[in-house]
């Protein structure tokens, strides 16, 4: 996988924890720099490490499923960006009267914004890609969107969080379309 799909892909993914970052931007007036570093490590770790549980799940799968491995990638890919579609088009405005610096809340915060990027490990693993480097690129990326999110949370508010998250399932539907007609049209 090259890097310009692992950057898309941390980028699509990284839009659940973008929007997750408006909203402690919002909830807490005035965030010092180190809290919202602590907020941005989290959702960090958390989403470059559940790519790393899903491919090792995958990879123990994968000669079960090696026959059409390339349309389960596809699916999980597309039902998730799908449904991160779906999900900006239908919510409304996001709840932002929570405390993300309560560790509790943090971790609820950041497992929830990662559970997509589990599946993406996991279709990782079907179609062999190794998952160290775009694990490191998803935490790095990710970590880089939190802060944006939380400069920005006071300036564009989460309505606009809802166009990346759009954004966000786009690529990801179009990640999984293009591993589909490789493996389909230009078989290794």
């Amino acid at each position: 996988m090259e890097l310009l799909s692992i950057l898309l892909l941390a980028l699509g993914l990284s839009v659940d924890s973008f929007a997750a970052s408006v909203c402690s931007g919002l909830a807490i007036k005035k965030i010092h720099f180190f809290q919202a570093v602590k907020i941005a490590v989290f959702l960090a770790v958390f989403q470059g490490g559940m790519p790393i549980i899903g491919w090792y799940t995958g990879w123990e799968l994968k000669d079960l499923i090696k026959d059409f491995d390339h349309w389960a990638a596809f699916i999980l890919l597309a039902g998730m960006g799908s449904k991160m579609i779906y999900e900006s088009i239908t919510a409304k405005e996001k709840d932002c009267s929570f405390n993300p610096l309560k560790l509790l809340v943090l971790i609820g915060i950041s497992v929830a914004t990662s559970i997509d990027a589990l599946v993406v490990g996991l279709s990782l693993a079907l179609i062999d890609v190794v998952i160290w480097v775009p694990a490191i690129v998803i935490g790095i990326v990710t970590f880089i969107v939190s802060m944006l999110g939380m400069l920005l949370g006071k300036k564009i508010g989460s309505k606009m969080s809802h166009r990346f998250e759009t954004i966000g399932g786009i690529v990801l539907i179009l990640i999984g379309l293009r591993i589909l007609i490789e493996h389909l049209f230009f078989p290794a």
